[in-house]
């Protein structure tokens, strides 16, 4: 499909261009689009006709989505923000694309659940505090690509089998046409060329249409596990970014499921590799200027480190955010780059923080390595950022910086640096003791923290907890 990027963009739109870009574009559908709390999209499809109508509030059934309304309070409103408007370069019909945040239809009020929501406030309380006016964030979203995917769990038995044509366990599978082997062993896979990175047409195709899209791509490539991938794009600022990234996981999701492939952003889908994060690249601004650069270490500013000692202090509360998954903690374990260490360095991939190389002032940057895609990137930026501000604003210190290989480093060495929490329920009671820093500017209400809480406990471990585990069987069945 052929699109104009410009209107991609969808930057600064009146409803007036709104409507006369779904005009140009000879839109037959307008699809209304939001996030749940816990980061699946949704939407609401209407003729082009009634956008004129719609971009005041399309009403909803608010209890129906999860940890959101109940039933006897349960209408809600998606008010379209003109500034999002997109084609969507997937749909059969030719469909305008409006994102939006929530309101309740009786005060008119943002509804404090909302996770865009949460993001508007978030930049708000920043420019609020005279620190800064604007943040920037960069997600590297790591994914995998599989050929067929089976899983069940019931009563009688449960398993879990994954296939792609790179994985080293397919050697002896019969294949049509024939298993042409090309396999890429494990922690192998980075940058290898055709005809192990089988699915490198298929990324291209990704990266193709995310510029269309208004997403504009630095670099992508194949990533240390067999069918892993990662595909980078500009930074934008925070609310937009995640607004990006929902975009991001639509494209690559939807160009995988055309070539009859199916893509994860799961944190660890395989076991024995590495696991897929989501590295976040982050930075303050004002009034036009970098305000990380400076003469310190790495490059930094005062002010840059002050924001590193915010997110180390907090780093295992905002966890409960940026790493929500019982599969999160899977993938933070040593031994498969994955950070877990609470330190900060200059280059060294092993630190949680990393300061990457960057010459020019407007570059200098802090790379946050624990997250992953699990995340909502809405709530995850937000709980990153307020706890950098905290940092600044308290002047936590981030401590000395460490400049080793830190899993290289003897026990008595690596006992003294502060850990990332070991599962779920470690980051979750962490949040529910250290969440001051988030109830700031009512960025966050203690309603939502609290909902959050309560549905990870009771909806994702409780379930995961009362279940036997495969493994198990192997550790204990003759005892």
């Amino acid at each position: 499909m052929s699109l104009d990027m410009e209107n991609q963009k969808g930057n600064h739109m009146t409803p007036e261009e709104v409507l006369k870009l779904a005009k140009d574009q000879n839109c037959e559908l307008v699809d209304f689009r939001f996030c749940d709390l816990f980061n699946t999209w949704h939407h609401i499809t209407s003729p082009v006709s009634t956008l004129a109508d719609y971009l005041e509030g399309v009403p909803f059934d608010g209890s129906s989505i999860r940890g959101w309304q109940t039933i006897d309070s349960s209408d809600m409103r998606l008010v379209p923000d003109p500034a999002t408007a997109k084609v969507d370069p997937f749909a059969k019909h030719k469909t305008l694309v409006l994102l939006g945040g929530i309101v309740d239809p009786v005060t008119g009020e943002d509804y404090t659940r909302d996770p865009r929501n949460v993001a508007k406030k978030a930049e708000a309380y920043l420019n609020s505090t005279g620190i800064a006016d604007t943040a920037y964030f960069a997600p590297e979203a790591e994914f995998f690509i599989f050929d067929d995917v089976r899983y069940d769990y019931s009563e009688s038995g449960s398993f879990v089998s994954l296939v792609s044509g790179e994985s080293p366990w397919t050697t002896g599978h019969e294949v049509e046409g024939g298993n042409l082997a090309y396999k890429i062993r494990a922690k192998s896979g980075y940058f290898p060329t055709l005809p192990a990175d089988s699915n490198a047409d298929i990324r291209d195709e990704m990266i193709i249409t995310l510029e269309k899209m208004g997403l504009e791509v630095e670099r992508a490539h194949h990533e240390v596990s067999p069918a892993q991938h990662e595909i980078n794009y500009k930074f934008d600022t925070l609310q937009k970014a995640s607004d990006d990234l929902q975009w991001y996981k639509y494209i690559l999701r939807n160009i995988a499921h055309q070539h009859g492939k199916t893509l994860t952003f799961m944190p660890k889908p395989v076991f024995n590799d590495n696991g897929s994060g989501m590295h976040t690249h982050q930075s303050l601004w004002k009034d036009g200027k970098p305000l990380f650069a400076g003469s310190g270490y790495g490059g930094l500013s005062e002010m840059a480190l002050h924001y590193i000692g915010g997110i180390l202090k907090h780093a295992p509360a905002i966890a409960a955010f940026t790493n929500p998954l019982t599969n999160s903690y899977k993938r933070l374990v040593p031994g498969f780059e994955a950070p877990i260490n609470l330190a900060y360095s200059a280059r060294n991939r092993s630190a949680t923080i990393r300061i990457p190389v960057a010459d020019a002032p407007a570059a200098k940057r802090i790379e946050f390595r624990c997250p992953d895609s699990g995340a909502n990137a809405y709530l995850a930026f937000s709980v990153m950022m307020l706890a950098g501000l905290d940092g600044i604003q308290n002047k936590l210190s981030p401590g000395e910086p460490m400049d080793v290989n830190i899993y290289d480093l003897p026990a008595n060495e690596l006992n003294k640096i502060g850990k990332m929490p070991g599962s779920l329920d470690e980051a979750l009671d962490a949040l529910e003791k250290d969440h001051d820093f988030l109830l700031k500017g009512n960025v966050f209400t203690q309603d939502l923290i609290d909902t959050w809480l309560d549905y990870k406990r009771t909806e994702e471990l409780s379930p995961m907890n009362s279940r036997p585990h495969p493994f198990e069987y192997n550790l204990y069945f003759d005892y």
